[in-house]
C-alpha cells in the first residue's frame, strides 16, 4: 500500500515539475534559489524517492520523507545522513522575470505619480513636465516640473522602500550633473524622503560642499496623522555644519564579556593564522579569513556552539563533530588565495570581511603609524559595526572604510561613518570608553582612510569625493589586486577637493 502511494506521489511530483521550466527552491531559512527544470533530479530507487538539486554548495542529494502537492507549490520533507539531517523545502513555479518586474514597475510608477501629484498640489503654479523611474535600477522616481517663474526643478524620491541616505544623495548628485549639461539646464534637485530616511539624508547633506548644498534641497514628505489631515511637503532650513554636533550621540556599546570561551579557544588552535573571533552582544562569532563559520554562547554557564555558513547552522556536539571538521577542511581548501575553485561559495562569500580580517591582524600593512583599538573586536556604534577604527601615533583618530568591488556609494558611506565617529569624539564619549586604553585621542578632526584594490575604486570616485565638504580630510589607499596572497599598499594619495 505504502509502496503504491510512494509511486503515485513520485508520478504526481514529476508531472507537476514538468509543468514549469523555472522553479524557485525555498529552504526552511527562507533563502531561495532559482532552478531550471533540468537542474532538479527526481528518481525512484529501491522504493525511495530521491531528490537531487544544484545549489551554492554543489549537487545535493536527499531522500523525500513526505510531500504535499498544491496548485501553487510542492512542499517536501527531506532527510539524509540516516535521518540525522532534516530539511523542509518548498518548490514554487517562478513567475517569469518579465511578468514580475512589470508588476513591480507599475507599482513604483504609480507611487512616482502620487508624489508628482503632491508636488503640483503643494507648489503654486507648478506645471508637471515628466515622471519616470531612473534608468539604472527603476528604484527612484525622477520628476521634473516648472515653477510659475519658468524655472525647472528636478525631484528625486525613493519608490522601492530600499534607499539608503548614501544611495539617494549619490543618485541626486550624478543626476544633477547630467541635468546641468542639457541644452536647457536644470540646476536644482529636490530630494523628497519620509521620516527616518529624511532625517539621515539631511545630516549627510550637511557634509556636502557649499556649492552642492545650494543646488540640492532635502524635503520631507509627511504622511497624514494626528497633526496633519493630508500629505504635505515640509521644508526646514538645512542643518549647519556647526549644529551637527548638537545631537546627543547614541551610547557606545562595548560587549561585556571579552574572555575567550573554551570552545572558541579550541577552534582557534586549529588554524591560528586564519581564525579570529568577534565579540557580539550574544557571544562570540568565529571567522575563517573573515567568514563567520561558528558561533559560541554561554547559556546558564554552559557553552553552546553552532557551526555552518550563513543560515545553515547546526549545533556542535559529539554526533556533528565529523561534519564540523569537514566544514573546516573545506574552508582550508577553498578559502585561500590559490583556491582550486574561485567560484566556490567558500571563496566568494564575505570578501570585504576577508580584507578586514587581514588588516585586523596587522593594521601596519596599511600604515606603519597606526594602532588598532585593543577592543576593536567588541566596539559597536549604535547598531552599526565599524569597519576599522585606528589611532595614528600623533593621536589622530582614523576611520577606515574598505571595499573590494567598485561601489559608487563608498565615499558617502565613509563620510557618514566619519560624522558618527566625530560626534562621539567631540562629545568625549570615545575618550571615556577608553577604546585605545590609556592612549590619548588628539583634539583634532577624525581622518578618513579609504582602502580598496586599485582597480576597485568606482569610476565616479574622484568626482564624488570633490562634492564633500573640505572640512573632511580623506586619503585613498590603492591596494594590490593579489591582496589575499600578500597585501601591499601600491599608492596613497590625499583626495584633493
Amino acid at each position: 500500500e505504502n509502496k503504491m502511494s510512494l509511486e503515485s506521489s513520485f508520478a504526481e511530483i514529476t508531472k507537476k515539475l514538468n509543468s514549469h521550466n523555472e522553479w524557485l527552491l525555498i529552504g526552511a531559512s527562507g533563502k531561495s534559489f532559482p532552478l531550471q527544470r533540468g537542474e532538479i533530479e527526481f528518481t525512484f530507487e529501491r522504493e525511495k524517492i530521491i531528490f537531487g538539486f544544484l545549489n551554492d554548495a554543489g549537487f545535493q542529494i536527499w531522500r523525500v520523507a513526505d510531500c504535499q502537492i498544491e496548485p501553487e507549490k510542492i512542499t517536501l520533507d527531506l532527510t539524509r545522513n540516516f535521518d540525522r539531517e532534516l530539511e523542509k523545502i518548498r518548490l514554487v513555479p517562478r513567475i517569469s522575470a518579465s511578468e514580475l518586474s512589470e508588476a513591480v514597475e507599475l507599482a513604483r510608477l504609480e507611487k512616482a505619480n502620487q508624489i508628482a501629484r503632491l508636488i503640483v498640489a503643494e507648489t503654486r503654479g507648478a506645471k508637471l513636465l515628466r515622471v519616470s523611474l531612473n534608468e539604472e535600477n527603476g528604484r527612484f522616481a525622477q520628476i521634473t516640473f516648472e515653477k510659475s517663474d519658468k524655472k525647472q526643478i528636478a525631484v528625486l524620491a525613493d519608490v522601492a522602500d530600499a534607499a539608503t541616505p548614501e544611495s539617494l544623495l549619490t543618485t541626486a548628485i550624478v543626476w544633477l550633473t547630467k541635468l546641468e549639461n542639457r541644452k536647457k539646464p536644470i540646476e536644482t534637485v529636490w530630494i523628497l524622503a519620509e521620516k527616518k530616511l529624511y532625517k539621515n539624508v539631511r545630516k549627510l547633506h550637511t557634509l556636502l560642499r557649499d556649492g552642492w548644498k545650494s543646488k540640492i534641497y532635502v524635503k520631507e514628505i509627511s504622511r497624514p496623522g494626528a497633526k496633519r489631515q493630508r500629505e504635505e511637503i515640509l521644508e526646514i532650513p538645512p542643518i549647519t555644519f556647526r549644529n551637527l554636533w548638537r545631537e546627543k550621540p547614541p551610547k557606545i556599546s562595548l560587549t561585556e564579556n571579552t574572555n575567550l570561551s573554551q570552545t572558541a579557544t579550541e577552534i582557534i588552535k586549529l588554524a591560528p593564522e586564519k581564525i579570529d573571533v568577534i565579540f557580539t552582544k550574544h557571544g562570540e562569532t568565529v571567522r575563517f579569513f573573515g567568514l563567520p563559520f561558528a558561533r559560541v554562547r554561554r547559556i546558564a554557564d554552559v557553552e553552546k556552539a553552532w557551526f555552518g555558513i550563513e543560515r545553515e547552522r547546526r549545533i556542535l556536539n559529539k554526533s556533528s563533530r565529523a561534519e564540523f571538521f569537514d566544514l573546516l577542511e573545506n574552508l582550508e581548501i577553498y578559502r585561500r588565495f590559490d583556491s582550486p575553485n574561485k567560484r566556490h561559495a567558500l571563496f566568494r562569500l564575505a570578501p570585504e570581511a576577508w580584507l578586514e580580517s587581514l588588516l585586523r591582524r596587522n593594521i601596519k600593512l596599511l600604515d606603519g603609524n597606526l594602532i588598532l583599538s585593543p577592543i576593536h573586536n567588541q566596539f559597536r556604534y549604535a547598531n552599526d559595526t565599524i569597519d576599522l577604527l585606528a589611532l595614528r601615533r600623533d593621536g589622530r583618530l582614523i576611520v577606515i572604510e574598505l571595499k573590494v568591488a567598485p561601489d559608487r556609494e563608498m565615499i558617502f558611506q565613509a563620510v557618514d561613518y566619519w560624522r558618527k565617529i566625530e560626534l562621539q569624539r567631540r562629545s568625549g564619549n570615545l575618550a571615556r570608553a577608553k577604546i585605545f586604553g590609556d592612549l590619548e585621542i588628539s583634539n583634532e578632526p577624525t581622518l578618513v582612510f579609504l582602502a580598496a584594490p586599485t582597480l576597485s575604486f568606482h569610476r565616479d570616485f574622484e568626482f564624488l569625493a570633490k562634492t564633500v565638504s573640505p572640512e573632511i580630510e580623506i586619503y585613498k589607499f590603492g591596494l594590490n589586486e593579489s591582496w589575499r596572497e600578500n597585501l601591499k599598499v601600491m599608492k596613497v594619495s590625499k583626495v584633493e577637493k
